[in-house]
């Protein structure tokens, strides 16, 4: 459904000479995640099936799709005022927004589209910063607040280190202050393991996103769908689980809600969008992707995304 929009969307960021990264050191985590979404196949269950809703619930708001904007930043290349564009989309699409780094001036600016915004802080050395840009969101409007935990040493692009000057790990005790700090649900964003998550649910996480950051912070990091059903049993439904990197389709959306996410995080193909048609360009993407889940949802006897069964899942061995 939305092939020839990618395509041109790509085409476009390609020709801006903002192309696909490469990842940390040898690159190789963008290719294994890819491979490992593609090696994960579909059974149907089609008789008494019928078309399925895709309606996400979240922090007491109801959305019209559990495919969501990922925390994006640094756009500027594609058009003027990127961020606010993509909020526009969003919120036409009725899905959630998500926001990396930028300053308060355009968080305001993009909450003011309507779009209900999660605001995702990186892990700064300086411990006040963090506390102040919590306390910026919640004034501004945010619907949720969270932590980029995984990039704690900041990131790597090929042999390059990005902002780990900048940055530095948490104790969980930090964690937990930081989640005490605002009224506004806490999302920490980057769980990789199943000790992690445990932590998170120690520290008061109201939700959690399991990523590997698209492999721009560990080279051979482990594939989240990989890892996502171990994370869901420790889970075991008590907050929502969210996963990222490497979701492009609506089956990929569908292979992640199967093996325990709540909903996902879509970045790449948003910014394609954003390059191909602009405003309108997103809430295509958000929406095709969307229907492309609808369909398999339909295809498999899957009424809601809270009813899809994992065992629809199969993994050549």
């Amino acid at each position: 459904m939305i092939g020839k929009l990618l395509a041109a969307g790509n085409n476009n960021l390609t020709k801006k000479g903002i192309g696909l990264r490469k990842g940390a050191e040898t690159g190789s985590v963008l290719k294994m995640t890819r491979d490992y979404i593609d090696s994960l196949m579909i059974e149907t269950r089609v008789i008494d099936s019928a078309e399925a809703v895709t309606e996400m619930n979240l922090f007491g708001e109801s959305f019209s799709t559990p495919v969501m904007v990922a925390p994006l930043s640094g756009l500027g290349g594609i058009c003027s005022n990127p961020m606010v564009e993509v909020a526009k989309g969003a919120a036409a699409a009725g899905a959630v927004m998500w926001v990396g780094i930028g300053n308060e001036t355009e968080l305001k600016s993009i909450i003011e589209t309507g779009a209900k915004t999660v605001k995702i802080v990186k892990p700064y050395k300086d411990n006040d910063l963090i506390i102040e840009k919590l306390a910026q969101a919640e004034k501004t409007g945010a619907f949720a607040v969270g932590m980029d935990i995984i990039f704690s040493l900041g990131g790597k692009i090929e042999d390059n280190l990005i902002r780990s000057e900048l940055m530095g790990p948490k104790t969980l005790a930090e964690i937990k202050s930081f989640v005490q700090a605002t009224k506004l649900p806490f999302i920490l964003k980057g769980i990789l393991s199943e000790r992690d998550a445990e932590k998170a649910l120690d520290a008061g996480a109201a939700a959690i996103v399991v990523s590997n950051h698209g492999g721009s912070v560990l080279d051979y990091a482990i594939p989240p769908l990989k890892v996502l059903p171990r994370i869901a049993k420790v889970i075991n439904k008590r907050i929502p689980i969210f996963v990222d990197s490497g979701i492009t389709r609506g089956t990929d959306a569908f292979k992640a809600l199967a093996l325990g996410a709540s909903g996902v995080l879509i970045g790449r193909s948003v910014m394609a969008g954003l390059a191909a048609e602009g405003t309108e360009g997103v809430r295509k993407i958000i929406t095709g992707t969307n229907e492309e889940l609808r369909r398999v949802m339909s295809l498999t006897g899957s009424s809601n995304i809270r009813t899809i069964d994992p065992e629809l899942i199969w993994q050549e061995r």
